[in-house]
């Protein structure tokens, strides 16, 4: 794990409860920022410690792992003795879970007033729909997300699970969660959280209401300037199978790519939708006769609002990102290094993912509890 901690969030203590997907992801941020992060992990996902450090799960990364049992008495109130030395807690159960547990809000809040409380859920801690399962694609449906990513014609594409889980969700709660420290600073006092993948999607989405109510996006998908409608803002095969793209929506930048690709155009057709699809296959048309490598070493200094399209697994080798340190190597596993930069207290990744329960022990030693005592609540199966 980290040494002395030097991030801007450094000395702040975060209890997450274990959960899968934004949950992880928020805490990651807030272990990049400084923060420790104490998961609390369930005794059954607890390994016999054979196996060594095997776990890559890059989104558990700075963490440490208490392994308790939530359903026992003696793990609530383990938990609730950990709350009261804590500033914040995560947890991404359905609403009503926490409190069945005994680890409600106003459990927590009762031993912490200073408590930040953290909830991150698919649709909410209230509404009609708050009690249903579902999944990143489904809270992107419901928030008018997922139905203007596609092309003219063609169903809507889910972008994987980037706009629910991690962008609405993990990473709204991580802005949330800094913005509640702040105004603790003033007031004193804690306050609960409700991040909903729903709710942040939709936040995402606040400047195609803008655009529409402009005049400026239409009711049709694949039809309009940034979602694929317009041939300079588009992706490109090139003539090794790979691709590139384009965004050269000012004229300025569009100019130079017109140049640079030596075609005869009228600039001031740029705008006229009319025009497009036999622009699209002109284009389409000279981006393959060359290969992505080869376009890349043309145009990367056009000033013309192009790149490769590069798979994950290329994106850490481009020169870009390898001097800025865009993507680093830790324990064994690349990865993207912690964002944003922060100039004075450098954000850093805490150490590996930890195995469940890998510091139990550790852990409630740091937070006062004896050997005797440690060895009690594992003995009654409170701890693993």
């Amino acid at each position: 794990m980290r040494g002395q901690a030097t991030g801007p969030l450094a000395g702040v203590r975060v209890l997450e409860i274990q959960a899968m997907g934004p949950g992880p992801f928020c805490a990651m941020m807030l272990s990049d920022f400084g923060a420790e992060v104490i998961r609390v992990d369930r005794v059954g996902a607890v390994s016999d410690g054979t196996g060594g450090q095997a776990s890559a799960d890059v989104l558990s990364r700075g963490r440490r792992s208490v392994a308790v049992d939530l359903k026992r008495p003696g793990g609530t109130d383990l938990v609730l003795r950990m709350v009261e030395q804590a500033d914040v807690l995560i947890e991404g159960y359905r609403p009503g879970v926490m409190e069945r547990l005994g680890l409600g809000p106003d459990a927590c809040l009762a031993r912490n007033p200073r408590l930040i409380y953290g909830r991150v859920t698919g649709w909410g801690q209230d509404g009609p729909w708050a009690a249903h399962a579902g999944h990143d694609i489904n809270y992107i449906s419901l928030a008018g997300v997922l139905w203007p990513i596609g092309r003219d014609g063609d169903a809507p594409v889910p972008p994987l699970n980037y706009v629910g889980d991690f962008g609405g969700g993990g990473m709204l709660l991580a802005v949330g969660i800094c913005a509640a420290l702040a105004e603790r600073a003033s007031s004193g006092r804690g306050q609960v959280i409700d991040a909903a993948m729903v709710d942040g999607a939709a936040l995402l989405n606040s400047f195609m209401y803008g655009m529409r109510a402009m005049g400026q996006w239409g009711a049709e998908r694949g039809r309009n300037l940034l979602d694929t409608g317009a041939p300079f803002y588009e992706t490109y095969e090139t003539s090794d199978g790979k691709w590139v793209s384009v965004g050269s929506i000012e004229s300025k930048f569009f100019g130079n790519l017109v140049r640079c690709l030596g075609l005869d155009i009228d600039l001031e057709t740029q705008g006229d939708q009319a025009s497009w699809p036999v622009l699209r296959k002109r284009l389409a048309a000279v981006f393959r006769t060359r290969t992505r490598d080869e376009w890349t070493a043309l145009l990367a200094d056009a000033d013309a609002c192009f790149a490769p399209v590069l798979s994950p697994w290329e994106a850490p080798e481009h020169p870009h990102n390898a001097e800025r340190g865009t993507f680093i190597e830790s324990f064994g596993v690349t990865q993207p290094g912690p964002a944003p930069r922060f100039g004075r207290t450098p954000a850093a990744i805490g150490g590996p993912p930890p195995e469940s329960g890998q510091h139990t022990d550790e852990i409630l030693g740091g937070l006062g509890f004896d050997a005797a005592e440690i060895a009690r609540l594992r003995s009654a199966g409170d701890v693993a």
